[in-house]
């Protein structure tokens, strides 16, 4: 693993989200467990630009629900920054269908216990698009119109 980067961020990201969850946009997600998180521990992810959503929700775009692109600004004071790590970016699907603990987790698990609010991560099929995982979704917050998304 990268030694990570501490930085502040305060700028717009996006999310894709089915239509039933816009009034909450900041919600975070369902999944018991995802990329960067388990054990019931918060995590709302995002993407630092539209494109990066669409790129990111595609696996799961096989599950027939209406999705919504909905515009937030996030304000965190602590992000750890894994851009450009591609330890973080890997498939962790495949890992945990083996019943094998995903190596990501190592990654929010160590920028949960430096006190992260956020922590960012290259897109894997598109290394120069960036993503964001919110583990305090009190930080985020609408920025502007939702639109709907048609995939």
């Amino acid at each position: 693993m990268a030694v990570p980067r501490i930085c502040t961020f305060s700028g717009p990201v996006w999310r894709l989200l089915p239509e039933a969850l816009v009034p909450v946009p900041a919600t975070p997600a369902k999944a018991p467990e995802g990329r960067f998180h388990h054990s019931g521990q918060v995590a709302a992810y995002a993407s630092l630009s539209a494109e990066g959503a669409a790129v990111a929700i595609q696996r799961y775009l096989t599950d027939g629900q209406a999705r919504m692109l909905v515009p937030m600004w996030l304000e965190a004071r602590r992000v750890v920054d894994h851009r450009g790590d591609p330890g973080a970016s890997i498939i962790w699907q495949d890992v945990r269908a083996e019943g094998t603990v995903s190596p990501t987790w190592a990654y929010s698990d160590a920028a949960r216990a430096a006190g992260a609010e956020a922590m960012l991560y290259s897109s894997r099929t598109r290394p120069e698009l960036s993503h964001v995982v919110v583990f305090a979704p009190g930080c985020l917050r609408l920025a502007g119109p939702v639109t709907p998304f048609d995939g």
